[in-house]
This record gives C-alpha cells, structure tokens and sequence, in this order.
C-alpha cells in the first residue's frame, strides 16, 4: 500500500505538469481534464494513508520500521496536498490574463518538479537493497531543489516585470502557483532528507 502511495504521489506531480503544459498552449479542456485525474489520485492518496496507518497498528512489523514507513507516507501526502493546491490555481489562472512567457517560466519548473519526484522514489526504492545508492540519489534531489529555487526567484521576477498588465486578483492567485509549486520542491527535499537519515541507520557497522 506505501509503494502504492508513492507511486501516486509522483503522478501527481506528472499531472501538474501536464496542466501547465495545457495551459501553455492554450488548451483549457485538458488542462482540466489532468486537474480531475490528479484531485481522483489525491483522494486515493488520503485513503491509502489511512489504510496504512490502520494496517501498522495491528501489524507485526519491528517499531522501528512502522515509524519509518509512517513518516514517509505523510511526507508523500503532504508533497501531494501542495500539488493540489498548485494545481487549483492553475485552473483559476485559465480564465485570466496571463503572459506566456509565465506560463513556459511555470512548465519549465514542472518538469524540475517531475524529475525531482521520480528521483525520490528511486531512492526510496534503493532504500532496502542499496542504501548508499539511496544515498546519492539523495543528494541529486538536493540538486534538483536548487533548480527550481532558482526558478523560483525568475518567477517572482516575472511577476514584477509584468505587474502592470496583471491584475490583483491575477497576482495574488500567480503567486499562490509560484509558492504551492515551491512546497513541492521543499517537500521532496525534505523526504530526502529523511531518506539520508535511514540510510545511515541501514548502514551495516
């Protein structure tokens, strides 16, 4: 059910990025359509972190990898939670006014995100079998979150540059994106880190 999880956690991601992508050219039905799938997988999401936690309260797992797997299960939901919220305001944004080139600066970071997320669950993956590759890709998350705050500050730019030919409502939902898209980032390095941590506690002595 963990991997499940996981593996929805990172479509997620990939749906975002598919929305941005729609957004970018114009086509607002799909965009919508991969803001349905992605509320669908959140959904599923929420009910599997529920089905886990229930199942390791009555398992017969060691307490120590109970807490392990609980601790990444919400890290993974949370990350999710901040995909939805982009997410939201990508479909507000469709019925605004909004300079392309924000909306490439917006897919550009959603690929970062992508790449980020299927990086995490190649280290989670390696976590049993192969803790100092866990490691490594680990740290290429750390990498990777560097990408997208620099992102993050031309996108801030961005919304300076072009202020006067944006609305406040416009702003306000813009800056939203820029900073749910962020959290995604944060997110995933911060599972990262956590991933670190077990690997050291899996290093044999």
């Amino acid at each position: 059910m963990a991997d499940r999880q996981m593996t929805l956690a990172i479509d997620t991601v990939i749906e975002l990025e598919k929305s941005i992508n729609a957004a970018l050219d114009g086509n607002k039905g799909k965009a919508v359509d991969s803001f349905n799938k992605l509320s669908d997988i959140e959904h599923e999401i929420d009910e599997l972190r529920r089905a886990v936690f229930e199942e390791l309260t009555c398992g017969s797992l060691q307490s120590k990898d109970r807490e392990d797997i609980m601790h990444l299960v919400k890290r993974l939901d949370q990350m999710a939670d901040h995909v939805k919220d982009a997410s939201r305001a990508v479909i507000l944004l469709l019925e605004a006014h909004v300079p392309k080139v924000m909306w490439e600066q917006f897919a550009q970071t959603a690929k970062d995100l992508v790449n980020c997320a299927k990086t995490l669950r190649k280290a989670i993956e390696q976590l049993g079998a192969n803790p100092e590759k866990a490691m490594e890709l680990a740290k290429q998350i750390d990498e990777i979150e560097g990408y997208v705050d620099e992102k993050y500050m031309k996108s801030k730019a961005l919304l300076l540059e072009y202020s006067k030919e944006i609305d406040c409502a416009t702003t306000l939902l813009l800056k939203d994106l820029i900073e749910e898209m962020e959290h995604v980032a944060d997110a995933c390095d911060d599972t990262a880190d956590y991933v670190r941590i077990l690997t050291v506690a899996r290093e044999p002595l």
